[in-house]
């Protein structure tokens, strides 16, 4: 460019101060059009609807929840009759939910009555001590919120490398030079050493002890592995617990004594949180006796370890984690992650050459080295385990504690290590590893302890599978049983056991042992085809090419489930598809939020079809027995769900995922040297500023944004930031008058939408990204759908709306009676629809938000039009109540000051009043009207339940390598409806 032609650059906006409060919940938004969204989708008006009979009556109604969540996914204030809070000392019963369709039998002697902080017990309805006396502007060990916060984002969330924070700082500097000013911190050193200055606060430090081998020696045995010594690194689990018990986060997330829950109707029980087991329920008359403990809390201490990979291609580098919670709090805190794990230990690992490792008395060594290893970790729980101690919880109330050893969540390989039995043996129960389904006693510590005194340590390993030379580290705590403390497990024995490396292997081999190799290839793939040809689902995993991946996660064999059964069907015999039917239905009955008494029955019906089914693996010699553990541990679940009560709050799914942010991010994040040290000082500033949170947020530090509360200290600017902000927020809406018709159309529509019969809390539908020009008016709008008779169904729609107690049904009423619109309308591209879905991933109140897709072009290539559930009949029971349709359009107008929110929909027929009885799924065809012309119909939006989804019926044709999953809903003749597409789906479709 030549140097006398100026520079010139294009106007940029400014950063905007505007901060704008929701007034409904904590949120903060920095346009009027962006909190005015969030009102209508988070916190629409919410008349009291019909009765829903498609949801288990036994779960809390989702009405009764806040609707309200934060990014974080923590509920707000939840309505005052659902909190748990600590009963009474003279209440062991207690009504809740809504209509008082529950109850509780509390425990009434461990009962957590509150006390002072000497221990003296405080008469009922007592309030807790007033908080400390802080200053709301002591942001200690950081200057002000602005440093805290940068700190956190920084460190915990962006989780930026030391020399790029040194990077930014000096940027960061460069812009406050001209005032005179300096940034939060001076470098990364100094960003790091603020959390460790806190010596109070979430502050359990990392001790160390080393183990050495100490048994008899040969007088010329020299081995290495006996001269070495072994560091194990942990924190006291005591302080880790009552860190947790403190954390007020959790005071309406809690229970403070042992329960068993009912319903009103029947007196049915049912199990969710852990504290519902009997297990606690039996602690705690144990623990009674002892006439010092009454009044207390019992805080169950649940354990979990699996060792871990960080990275195979830089020298397989592993670790061995020991991780903590409490049964206390709630199953969805546990699985949510909110501090409710906490990692306590990285246990050491002994190697050795190759020449000794296979040496029985180096493998004894190893496996009595993890029971050593936990018995000295958990020691400093053990006087908290008979004695109670006074510790201060999140509500603010001090009360007596009483620890214990509760359940182990550990995959198969672990729980053979911790019950110091054979392999292949089951952990559970003393059946023998050749025919590991024959009716068995189940193990115990006791029983344990008396064959050991009765015969000798061949027998025992040869008849029952006992290693005699191996102590259990529970021989060393009170109550402790290490048989009865191993949980369920979800992930290792049904999802990555039972269904991908058994069943799914065992059609490979059906398949090449019935056909010659090309045939049994072809066929696999086929079943790959039919995967990839699945349309798209919110929320589903696809396969493009099928099951053809080298590496499996727990994720990817959950996502196989949800499609693999139509795509089997037609290339197996029948009883191999009931097999899969049965397994499934099992996977989703056990993996329910709340299991009651009736569950428990269809969980035992599953198990028995699966055992039935499952022969013809035998029968055509794919197998030779079942005799797996894996397999073998779902007779287990339904005693341990009685014990432990949900299995999902006990998978080693949590442990897995906590690896992530214990071990592989601060792992990567090290200099690779030494990095044990590093990731345990990554965890401890990680552990502190979660900590300072907490506290921060209780004294009423936090609230708003950082950005609102420096506008509090500066009103002369923030009032004509919020002119201009709130002038340009009203122009960016406002550009064309098809918008803000749109602005005012999503506000009625989500208001109305919250009547929704079908339990869709809130349903609102979003304006197209620019440029996708839609019809504006009803003939364009029959002209982009090729639907020539929409103006009539609109008519119809009309006159129905109008006319709601009009016994006829709308296609008997004659046009000349249905009013006539041809006026403007606004076409969105989806709505999105809230609904009550704890067992799903979901927020912290179960609450679950789903979006429904209709549009000519789906991230810029192919159209996508999803199918929805229907409510058509609230009183009956599952599908007998759902209608299936296909959604051509969602469309809103205003007729006579009413605005009225709709969907054109193609609907699906039932082929039969019940479902499939191989695949237990229901089967639908689109519908023809007359002349065989499709089936439309135009509805309002509060028929829409959610979404469903659809695979075709394939059958026993190959299918065309052309075939798109796009082409899914318009290639085939008849559909499943997809129960198994998530586990709200499973409970409705059924």
């Amino acid at each position: 460019m030549p140097a006398d032609i100026p520079r010139t650059q294009p106007r940029r906006r400014d950063h905007s101060a505007l901060q704008l409060p929701c007034g409904t919940c904590s949120r903060w938004f920095k346009t009027s059009a962006g909190r005015t969204k969030h009102r209508i989708s988070a916190h629409p008006v919410m008349p009291v609807p019909p009765q829903d009979n498609h949801r288990e009556s036994l779960e809390p109604d989702p009405r009764d929840y806040e609707r309200d969540f934060d990014a974080d996914g923590y509920q707000g204030d939840m309505d005052e009759h659902l909190r748990q809070q600590s009963p009474h000392a003279d209440i062991d019963t207690e009504f809740f939910g809504r209509g008082d369709q529950l109850y509780r039998n509390y425990h009434t002697s461990l009962n957590g009555r509150p006390c002072d902080v000497n221990g003296v017990y405080l008469p009922p309805g007592a309030p807790p001590p007033p908080p400390e006396n802080l200053a709301t502007d002591d942001w200690t060990p950081f200057r002000n919120r602005t440093e805290f916060e940068t700190a956190e984002f920084l460190y915990k969330h962006n989780q930026m490398p030391a020399g790029q924070i040194d990077q930014l700082l000096d940027l960061w500097a460069s812009t406050l030079a001209k005032h005179n000013d300096n940034p939060p911190f001076a470098d990364h050193r100094d960003l790091y050493h603020r959390p460790i200055q806190v010596r109070n606060i979430g502050d359990v430090p990392w001790q160390r002890f080393t183990v050495a081998y100490d048994g008899e020696r040969l007088a010329d045995e020299d081995k290495p592995w006996m001269d070495d010594e072994y560091e194990v690194w942990f924190r006291d689990p005591r302080e880790v617990a009552r860190n947790m018990l403190a954390n007020s986060t959790y005071a309406d997330e809690i229970d403070y004594c042992p329960y068993r829950e009912y319903s009103t109707e029947g007196n049915k029980r049912q199990w969710k949180d852990f504290m519902s087991g009997d297990w606690v329920w039996d602690q705690a008359d144990e623990i009674a006796k002892d006439p010092s403990t009454l009044g207390s809390t019992f805080v169950p201490v649940i354990l979990g370890s699996d060792k871990t990979t960080v990275s195979v291609g830089t020298g397989n580098n592993e670790y061995y984690p020991l991780y903590a919670s409490i049964g206390n709090i709630h199953n969805n805190v546990r699985r949510a992650h909110r501090d409710g794990v906490a990692i306590i230990g990285f246990l050491a690992m002994p190697k050795t050459t190759q020449e000794h490792a296979e040496e029985p008395s180096f493998r004894r060594f190893r496996r009595q080295l993890f029971h050593s290893s936990l018995s000295k970790i958990l020691d400093p729980l053990k006087p908290g385990m008979t004695t109670p101690e006074v510790t201060r919880f999140g509500d603010g109330h001090y009360r007596h504690v009483i620890y214990g050893l509760g359940p182990y969540i550990a995959d198969y390989e672990e729980q053979v290590l911790l019950a110091c039995i054979v392999r292949n043996w089951c952990p559970k129960c003393v059946a023998n590893r050749e025919d590991l389904d024959e009716d068995a006693l189940p193990r115990s510590h006791k029983f344990t302890e008396a064959l050991v005194e009765e015969a000798d340590s061949g027998d025992l390993w040869e008849d029952f599978g006992i290693v005699v030379q191996l102590v259990p580290f529970t021989n060393d705590f009170p109550r402790a049983d290490i048989y009865q403390m191993i949980s369920p497990d979800i992930l290792h024995q049904l999802i990555k056991g039972a269904f991908k490396d058994h069943l799914m292997t065992w059609v490979e081999k059906y398949l090449c042992q019935t056909h010659n190799k090309q045939k049994a290839q072809k066929i696999m793939d086929d079943i790959d085809r039919r995967i990839a040809a699945v349309a798209s689902f919110s929320g589903l995993r696809r396969f493009p090419q099928g099951r053809g991946f080298k590496q499996w996660t727990g994720d990817d064999s959950k996502a196989l489930m949800k499609v693999y059964l139509p795509a089997i069907e037609g290339h197996v015999p029948q009883d191999v598809v009931r097999a899969f039917r049965a397994l499934l239905d099992f996977c989703y009955l056990v993996r329910r939020n709340i299991i009651t008494e009736d569950s428990l029955l269809q969980i035992e019906d599953a198990l028995s079809r699966f055992h039935h089914y499952r022969e013809i693996f035998r029968t055509t010699d794919v197998v030779l027995h079942f005799s797996l553990p894996r397999q073998h541990s779902l007779i287990h679940y339904a005693r341990n769900i009685r014990l432990f009560a949900a299995p999902n709050g006990l998978c080693s799914s949590i442990t897995e995922n906590k690896h992530i942010k214990a071990v592989k991010e601060p792992w990567r994040r090290s200099s690779r040297f030494n990095a044990l040290g590093q990731i345990l000082l990554t965890n401890q500033r990680l552990d502190k500023l979660s900590a300072l949170r907490v506290d921060f947020t209780r004294w009423g530090m936090l609230t708003g944004t950082c950005l609102s509360a420096a506008n509090v200290l500066v009103p002369a600017q923030i009032n004509q930031v919020d002119e201009d902000g709130g002038a340009a927020a009203l122009a960016a809406t406002a550009t064309t008058a098809a918008a803000a018709t749109a602005t005012a159309a999503t506000t009625t529509a989500a208001a109305a939408a919250a009547t929704t019969a079908a339990a869709a809390t809130a349903a609102d539908m979003h304006v197209p990204a620019p440029g996708k020009a839609r019809a504006q008016t009803v003939p364009a709008l029959t002209d982009e759908l090729h639907i020539p008779h929409l103006p009539d169904l609109l008519r119809r729609f009309l006159f129905q709306q109008l006319h709601p107690d009009d016994p006829r049904d709308p296609s008997d009423v004659p046009l000349a009676e249905c009013p006539l619109y041809l006026g403007k309308i606004v076409v969105f591209n989806s709505a999105s629809s809230r609904f009550y879905a704890p067992s799903d991933l979901s927020g912290i109140g179960g609450m679950r938000t789903e979006h429904i897709r209709s549009c000519p072009s789906w991230r810029g290539g192919h159209s996508r039009n999803d199918c929805v559930f229907v409510n058509t009949d609230s009183n009956l029971p599952g599908m007998q109540g759902l209608e299936v349709a296909r959604v051509c359009a969602f469309f809103s107008f205003q007729y006579r000051g009413e605005v009225y929110p709709c969907a054109v929909v193609h609907w699906f027929d039932k082929i039969s009043d019940a479902a499939d009885e191989d695949t237990g799924m229901w089967v639908v065809r689109p519908g023809e009207g007359a002349n065989n012309t499709a089936e439309h119909a135009i509805i309002h939006i509060d028929a829409i339940y959610r979404a469903a989804h659809l695979i075709p019926m394939y059958g026993t044709e190959f299918l065309p390598q052309e075939l798109k999953f796009y082409h899914s809903y318009d290639a085939f003749r008849a559909y499943y409806v997809n129960k198994y597409a998530d586990h709200h789906a499973f409970e409705i479709a059924f």
